[in-house]
C-alpha cells in the first residue's frame, strides 16, 4: 500500500490542493452539481469528491490535463451522443482542462441521475 497517498476529509480540502485556476473550475462544477442535486450530501469516496443520494450519485476529480466526471454507466449511456466528443468510458468522461466545462451537459446528467436515485428510495409505509 502506498502510504504517501493523500487522504482527504472534505471536498474543500481536496480542491485546495490544486492551482487557483483548477480550484475555480472545481468549485464551479461543485456548484452546478449542488444546484441540480440539492438533497445530495457531499463526501470523499475513492479519494475524490462525491455527491451521495441513496448511493453514489456522481464523482469528479482533477488531473493534469482534464477534469474527470463520473456519473456511472447509466449517465454516460443516456447522454452518449453529447459525451462522444470527449474521451469517455463506461462510467466516466474527461473534460479537457484547457476548454470551457460543459456545465449544461453536466446539469442534464446530474438531473437524470437524481431521478434514477429518487426511484430507488423505498416508499415508507405510514405508521398506524
Amino acid at each position: 500500500m502506498d502510504n504517501t497517498k493523500s487522504t482527504f476529509k472534505s471536498i474543500d480540502e481536496y480542491i485546495k490542493t490544486f492551482p487557483k485556476e483548477v480550484q475555480s473550475l472545481l468549485q464551479e462544477l461543485r456548484k452546478v452539481i449542488q444546484e441540480e442535486a440539492p438533497e445530495a450530501s457531499e463526501k470523499i469516496s475513492y479519494q475524490i469528491p462525491t455527491f451521495y443520494l441513496n448511493g453514489n450519485l456522481v464523482h469528479f476529480a482533477a488531473y493534469k490535463n482534464h477534469i474527470g466526471f463520473y456519473p456511472g454507466a447509466s449517465g454516460i449511456a443516456k447522454f452518449k451522443k453529447e459525451i462522444d466528443k470527449y474521451k469517455n468510458a463506461k462510467g466516466s468522461v474527461q473534460f479537457p482542462i484547457d476548454q470551457p466545462l460543459p456545465f449544461t451537459l453536466v446539469r442534464k446528467i446530474v438531473k437524470f441521475r437524481v431521478g434514477e436515485y429518487k426511484k430507488k428510495v423505498p416508499k415508507k409505509t405510514k405508521k398506524k
